[in-house]
């Protein structure tokens, strides 16, 4: 029931404009490898094309940016990310996840955040949907650090 509930949130915030709050959980990284890995919060606002998105990490160091949809046409080298997606989706959700799931997904959103210095906090979504089953979204993101992160609405 918690994660129908979940997948209904996030599916409103990111049709109708509605907010919604989720936690980043280090799965690779130093982070990660604590005895009690922190836990993060992130909070996401916006409708249809764009939107909002605040994360507060260690220390109570905050990021802003924005959302936008990502394109399901192939970029070229100029407009490539700055983040290997591929190898974050695969490192918290296993090895082929990226293409089999994300990549061409009708719903799928990105932010490059930044903090007062300047540090940039990377993040990306996808929802899927699955006829006769609930939807599915699903979120990562990757610090400067070399964190990686599993991003959970």
């Amino acid at each position: 029931m918690k994660t129908l509930a979940a997948s209904l949130i996030c599916a409103a915030l990111m049709v109708s404009g509605c907010t919604g709050t989720g936690h980043l959980y280090p799965v690779q990284g130093p982070l990660a490898s604590q005895t009690a890995p922190p836990i993060y919060s992130f909070r996401m606002s916006g409708a249809f094309n764009s939107g909002t998105v605040s994360a507060t990490l260690a220390g109570g160091q905050v990021y802003h940016g924005t959302w936008t949809l990502v394109s399901r046409q192939p970029q070229d080298g100029a407009n490539q990310p700055a983040v290997d997606w591929r190898q974050v989706w695969d490192a918290v959700y296993g090895s082929g996840f990226y293409n089999a799931n994300v990549l061409g997904a009708p719903l799928h959103v990105r932010s490059a955040m930044t903090d007062a210095q300047g540090t940039t906090l990377n993040v990306e979504f996808y929802r899927r949907n699955i006829p006769g089953q609930m939807t599915e979204i699903r979120g990562v993101a990757k610090d400067a650090s070399g964190n990686i992160y599993k991003a959970v609405i």
